[in-house]
């Protein structure tokens, strides 16, 4: 079998089953259930299964030693205890690893297992010895229909019996090995029923393992004999069925009704509902197919493409002037505005790609720093730019660690101040016009103004005038200056100065901003706003001398008119009043050395970053566009105050300019 051709389904399950054991892990530690138990099984069952098949022995290794402890606590057998979570989740993050190895061309044997292995290994204790069914016991609970069809078989020579089957644990397809199993009982008898039901077999909705009540003439031997040479079949028993209950419904059941009559009717209209979510969810997923994100990524580049033809020809049908070719390319520009918000939706991924790393992580870091904290998520379902949606995730990693180390407090602390012992930390996203919002929110202590402002001084990232005239808020954001931290002793998570600088940075980087609230004593609340997507953005276009700009929409405030004699001059700047704020002015001729006519009346484009604002002067507004954004590539790649390239209607090229840049 040649595994490449199923290694991204492999990855991008893989990945979803190892998500799914994370969740339900957080679960099992806070509440327990058996439920929770038979979840974690089955995704570390038929993750066994996928890797085995792929050939990545160390990855069904780990998982299979991790299905026998679960086994066992699953069936009773030993009990759930910290010893044991702890090794799987340390078995998870050792098998994202593999799965990050698996994808860049690794076999998945760049981790070393054995000390997890050896874990789960101690947890079972040895092998277990199967416990034997004796014919005095049977699964199946029949109803006086299902007695009487056996009794009448009974009469005419049949035999009813209770078939056990063990599926191998390498089996791949165990729904086929099952359907080869009952292709042979045809041939020897009836089937009266199963357990669980057939449609669940069908769909492999059961273990290893399955019961069938079953008529025949053929001895207990001859049956056994017969399913035994099925491939991957591992084990079968074979025995007399004793009937156990027989219960007298007050509905009408078929032969394989094997509900007894106390569950009928309390679940009867929770089947019901089981079977409508069902059928809803196979219709969903028959409407949903996978899509090789290069693909999506070459519809992009395409749709870019007609975007740039189309502004070509708005131009071209400006200078023809005719009514009717002007009514044709408005009828285009509605299509093709309709066109670009579906395949920008195509390009959308929900955040929760990137939430769902957070649970395990903050249950990691406070207990490494003996903390006690519930992160609260909401809005997993606010979607984003998949190029966003890449990026975000390590500066939000940032934000959630310091929120645990510095912003929440030791348990005895928050009792002392009256608060819970456990700190709540809230991680919500939320869409807001064109943005996305993300907000990170602690009840902790707060930041303390008066230590940053204290630190600031000291390492001379402001002056004492300055800090006089700052407020709390302004003071506090000065965590994000580069080198900046207020911990007093280097730790494994803080102290060095380096991070929340970054996490500014790389915000920018997106076209967004970064943004925080603190109360002292009561928390502190961080808040990220992102653009909903990279690629096409609205600009304002600009002349500057024979060249044209374009200002992304979102980092403008406002468009002024000003005369030379506004210009006034501050600390040796340029600037200009801007309702009663002196707001610092660039000239972007200067700045990229273009020759241009010296006017005495120019529009100036006032951007802002944060609560800073600067005037960005220019000799003419063109008007907006929505534009396309190129890379420069790497010959051009770190020019001051240039993030890309668009092309513009009549072909020329439009350098993109970085606002944040400019201040």
């Amino acid at each position: 079998m040649d595994v490449n051709e199923y290694l991204g389904l492999f990855l991008d399950e893989s990945q979803e089953h190892i998500q799914s054991i994370n969740t339900q892990l957080l679960k099992l530690e806070q509440s327990g259930g058996a439920d929770v138990v038979q979840e974690i099984f089955r995704s570390a069952h038929t993750l066994k299964g996928m890797s085995s098949t792929m050939g990545y022995e160390r990855v069904a290794n780990l998982t299979h030693e991790m299905e026998s402890a679960l086994d066992l606590v699953r069936g009773g057998k030993k009990e759930s205890n910290q010893l044991l979570l702890d090794t799987m989740f340390i078995a998870m993050e050792q098998m994202e690893d593999m799965i990050a190895d698996i994808e860049s061309g690794g076999q998945g044997a760049n981790v070393d297992v054995s000390e997890t292995v050896a874990a789960f290994q101690s947890f079972i204790g040895g092998k277990e010895v199967a416990v034997e069914k004796t014919s005095e016991t049977s699964t199946f609970e029949i109803d006086l229909y299902t007695n009487s069809v056996i009794e009448q078989a009974k009469q005419t020579g049949f035999e009813a019996y209770q078939i056990t089957v063990k599926l191998s644990d390498a089996v791949v397809l165990k729904a086929a090995r099952a359907y080869m199993v009952f292709d042979r009982l045809q041939e020897l008898g009836e089937v009266v029923s199963t357990h669980p039901e057939t449609e669940e077999i069908e769909q492999e909705q059961f273990d290893l393992s399955f019961d069938v009540l079953f008529l025949s003439q053929e001895t207990a031997e001859v049956i056994e004999h017969a399913i035994a040479q099925v491939s991957e079949v591992e084990r079968v028993e074979v025995n007399a069925f004793t009937e156990t209950a027989v219960s007298e419904p007050e509905v009408a059941v078929t032969a394989e009704t094997i509900a007894p009559e106390p569950v009928v009717q309390a679940t009867s209209e929770k089947e019901e509902a089981k079977d409508t979510k069902e059928q809803v969810a196979a219709q969903a997923q028959a409407k949903t197919i996978r899509v090789n994100l290069e693909r999506i990524d070459r519809l992009m580049n395409l749709f870019e493409e007609f975007i740039i033809d189309r502004g070509r020809l708005e131009r071209l049908a400006d200078e023809v002037g005719q009514p009717e070719l002007n009514e044709t390319v408005e009828k285009i520009k509605r299509g093709t505005n309709e066109l670009q918000s579906l395949v920008l939706t195509l390009r959308m991924m929900p955040i929760e790609q990137v939430f769902n790393r957070f649970p395990r992580m903050v249950r990691s870091v406070a207990k490494e720093i003996h903390k006690k904290v519930q992160l609260d998520i909401s809005g997993a379902e606010t979607e984003l730019d998949r190029t966003v949606i890449d990026e975000i995730g390590d500066p939000l990693v940032h934000l959630i660690r310091n929120a645990i180390d510095h912003g929440i407090e030791r348990p005895e602390v928050r009792l002392q101040a009256g608060k819970p012992e456990q700190g709540m930390l809230a991680l919500r996203a939320y869409h807001g016009g064109n943005r996305v919002f993300i907000e990170i929110e602690d009840d902790g202590a707060g930041i303390n103004v008066d230590k940053v402002r204290s630190k600031a001084l000291e390492r001379g990232v402001i002056t004492d005038e300055e800090a006089a005239t700052m407020s709390e808020n302004e003071l506090a954001m000065l965590i994000f200056a580069p080198g900046f931290s207020t911990a007093d002793v280097v730790t494994d998570l803080s102290g060095r100065g380096v991070g929340l600088d970054v996490v500014k940075n790389k915000i920018e980087s997106l076209g967004g901003v970064v943004s925080l609230e603190t109360v002292s004593g009561q928390g502190t609340k961080f808040q990220v706003s992102l653009p909903l997507t990279l690629s096409i953005i609205s600009a304002m276009l600009v002349q500057v001398g024979e060249e044209s700009y374009a200002i992304p929409l979102t980092s403008i405030l406002e468009t002024t008119l000003l005369d030379e004699a506004d210009i006034l001059t501050a600390h040796r700047e340029r600037v200009f009043d801007f309702r009663g704020q002196l707001v610092p002015l660039v000239y972007l001729k200067e700045m990229f050395g273009i020759e241009s006519e010296t006017k005495t009346q120019f529009p100036v484009v006032v951007v802002r970053k944060g609560n800073k604002l600067v005037g960005v002067v220019v000799n003419d507004l063109i008007g907006q566009q929505e534009i396309v954004m190129k890379p420069l590539g790497t010959y051009l790649e770190g020019i001051p105050a240039i993030s890309g390239a668009t092309i513009l209607g009549d072909g020329r090229v439009a350098l993109i300019v970085d606002s944040n840049d400019l201040f």
